[in-house]
């Protein structure tokens, strides 16, 4: 059991780099923040040597492997961002001076509160920072989140990507079939068309979740600003901060 919990404590401090998700949803884990927090707690005190030996161990291969592509990744937005963001949906500026990159999943409540920020950070910001937009519905404890996300892809494919996007979020609690067409019509959309995209949707969507599996992440609203990695519901404040330090870093 010490081992195991080793492991545990372990596996936490490598993973400082792509930190997890603190107020999100996460792929297969529904303890609320307390609870979790107790948990940990709780290990901690029963085993205190246990950090100590944890640290102490060295990654095995598997892990350095996970740095490593998690690195590249961040190398690939500062050197070549276009590779990064391929034919994701964009938003403001077009010099990929400062991209930030969503995961995002259209049923989860984190990334609802955090959209929020985002439209007010962007409206600010919108001629320095990229937004790019990842899909990662979390399908284990979402079930509209890849019907939602399909929807979201076919109505990019006439051009109303982020309309749909904020109409999916204003209107998260009603996510189904009847949604997605209703919000189709009232942006105008080629319904035919619109149906038939949503049927090609799920090869392009699972382009984002390969990826973000690469990089170990599993749970959403998360996010990486040029080298800033954070994630959860974020505030305009948090996300300005993060702005901030990413100019700073650029500078020196």
């Amino acid at each position: 059991m010490l081992k195991r919990q080793n492991r545990l404590i372990l596996a936490t401090s490598i993973f400082l780099l792509f930190p997890t998700v603190t107020y999100g949803c996460s792929q297969g884990f529904m303890d609320n923040d307390s609870q979790l927090e107790e948990k940990v707690l709780n290990i901690i005190q029963e085993n205190p040597k246990a950090i100590s030996a944890a640290l102490q161990e060295q990654p095995n291969e598997q892990e350095q492997e996970l740095q490593q592509q998690r690195s590249d990744f961040l190398q690939q937005i500062k050197n070549n961002p276009s590779s990064v963001i391929k034919d994701s949906p964009i938003a403001g500026s077009e010099d990929f001076q400062f991209v930030l990159v969503e995961f995002s999943d259209f049923q989860c409540p984190f990334c609802s509160q955090a959209n929020e920020s985002l439209k007010d950070f962007m409206s600010r910001n919108q001629n320095e920072v990229t937004l790019v937009y990842k899909h990662l519905p979390l399908n284990d404890i979402h079930s509209e989140a890849m019907p939602a996300a399909e929807a979201a892809w076919a109505a990019s494919q006439q051009g109303k990507f982020w309309e749909y996007h904020d109409a999916l979020f204003e209107n998260q609690n009603t996510l189904g079939e009847s949604l997605y067409l209703e919000l189709a019509e009232q942006m105008e959309l080629d319904i035919d068309k619109f149906n038939a995209d949503r049927e090609l949707a799920s090869e392009k969507i699972s382009q984002d979740i390969e990826l973000a599996e690469s990089l170990g992440i599993q749970g959403t609203p998360f996010f990486i600003l040029n080298e800033e990695v954070f994630s959860g519901a974020v505030g305009l404040s948090e996300l300005e901060t993060r702005l901030q330090r990413a100019k700073q870093h650029e500078g020196s």
